[in-house]
């Protein structure tokens, strides 16, 4: 018998820490908490992130976040509360899941994402993308 992707995202809620918005801002006002954005970088272009948050898009979470893989990142630490955003929270939470299963202890995610922090009126930033190698001056 097959699923549904929203039957995947509804059991991995199920599962995790669904945090609120407010929940998010505390805990990155507290203190030592990763933030990760698991959106296409065309998508932190366009909408912009919150600040701070590490981009990491979904598709490379898994061999970043696995600190015994050998494309592992720094800014992952299994020990280290982790909290995951994408745009609406499906990503995020099938993502929470996942890293619970990588033997991360503190991981939650931002139900709603993007959308609902935008929504309660919390900053976001936008990067300037790099300029085409033609486009530079020469220092």
């Amino acid at each position: 018998m097959s699923t549904s992707s929203r039957h995947l995202v509804a059991n991995a809620r199920d599962r995790i820490r669904n945090m609120s918005v407010a929940e998010v801002a505390e805990a990155l006002e507290t203190g030592a908490v990763t933030l990760v954005d698991l959106r296409e970088p065309d998508e932190v272009q366009r909408e912009g992130a919150i600040p701070d948050a590490v981009q990491a898009p979904r598709g490379m979470l898994e061999f970043w976040a696995d600190p015994a893989g050998p494309y592992h990142r720094a800014e992952f630490d299994p020990l280290v509360r982790t909290i995951l955003y994408c745009a609406s929270g499906g990503r995020s939470a099938l993502a929470a899941q996942t890293l619970q299963e990588l033997g991360y202890t503190d991981v939650s995610h931002l139900d709603g994402g993007l959308a609902a922090w935008k929504d309660q009126g919390r900053p976001v930033t936008f990067q300037t993308p790099p300029s085409p190698p033609g486009d530079r001056e020469d220092p």
